[in-house]
């Protein structure tokens, strides 16, 4: 019977290493493509980017045309390329300083359906595999806010509203641009080398349309990143299911024994996790406050890379202004 077990724990490390290798390949080829074949594969499917550009670009210029206000102030925090350049600390940093807010976002990786009420005002109503780990990473980082998680954004507004929402955060809503609101955008710090849209690079809309943002912030500009490890080992693994995971290295301390990565949002099983840490002869897995919302819950020895944002009093002032010439 343990013959089996290890067989069946080899071939899942197995899938494990291979996804992890090639998810780092894939943000290589994106973001900083090195190799030849990365460079020639990247102006080999310019025709798709070109389609897909004016794709994007009909959408928002449509979108515009037809722009709603709701009668609520609201934030969209959001960014140009594919992953993450620390919206959703951001977020949470910004959103702690106001009352009565609401936080609405898509919910990516989730295995639900529809609008989901998160949490309510601090109390969370249901469970990471429903809200997906970002919405629940913000029900529990924010115990005043609502968080819901909806694929129609209008709809879930006017839900918020509804339920006595003041203030509305939108999770990555710039596309969103049938909806009238105050438009942030996080601009990576270094830029990608690679400077053209899906799928020969990492931009999911022009890089041209940073000057449709009302304001846009750059990390060690307007806002500085402050990472602390909890419960730290002697032997720690890192595993994690964000974009662009490279971007934690200059954060990881020196006793890290190995890296693993799944892809944004995915959604682990104890089984794997345990496996991992068995395989590695590690002490703990250390993860992102993001992925630890999904392990929590298994017996499983956690280290967590605790992020704090603190905002700038220049970004702050700027923020504050925009929301007083709409309020």
């Amino acid at each position: 019977m343990s013959f089996i077990f290890v067989n069946k724990s080899k071939k899942l490390l197995k899938v494990v290493f291979k996804r992890s290798k090639y998810i780092l390949w894939v943000e290589d080829y994106l973001f900083y493509p090195t190799s030849f074949f990365q460079t020639f594969l990247s102006y080999l499917l310019l025709p798709l980017s070109l389609i897909y550009c004016g794709v994007v670009l009909w959408k928002r210029y449509k979108g515009e045309k037809e722009q709603k206000s709701f009668g609520i102030p609201i934030i969209s925090i959001g960014n140009l390329t594919v992953g993450g350049n620390g919206k959703t600390p951001f977020s949470i940093a910004l959103a702690k300083e106001y009352t009565d807010i609401g936080i609405i976002l898509r919910g990516y990786g989730r295995k639900s359906k529809g609008l989901i009420l998160v949490s309510q005002r601090g109390q969370v109503l249901c469970d990471v595999m429903a809200s997906g780990d970002e919405a629940m990473l913000y029900a529990k980082s924010l115990p005043h806010a609502t968080v819901i998680v909806s694929e129609d954004r209008i709809e879930a507004i006017r839900f918020a509203k509804k339920n006595g929402v003041k203030l509305i955060f939108l999770d990555d809503g710039f596309s969103k641009s049938s909806i009238a609101k105050i438009d942030i955008l996080m601009r990576p710090n270094p830029e990608p080398k690679n400077m053209f849209c899906l799928p020969s690079g990492p931009y999911r809309e022009p890089h041209f349309l940073y000057k449709r943002a009302d304001l846009v912030i750059v990390e060690d500009e307007d806002f500085t990143r402050h990472v602390e490890v909890f419960n730290p080992t002697s032997r720690m693994l890192l595993v994690t299911a964000i974009s662009k995971p490279s971007r934690l290295d200059a954060y990881l301390p020196n006793n890290i024994i190995g890296k693993v990565t799944f892809e944004d949002h995915y959604m682990y099983t104890e089984e794997e996790l345990i496996n991992l840490l068995e395989t590695h002869r590690a002490s703990s897995i250390l993860t992102t406050q993001k992925d630890a919302v999904k392990m929590s819950h298994f017996c499983v020895p956690l280290s967590l890379l605790n992020l704090e944002i603190e905002i700038s009093e220049h970004t702050r002032a700027n923020i504050n202004t925009l929301l007083a010439h709409i309020s």
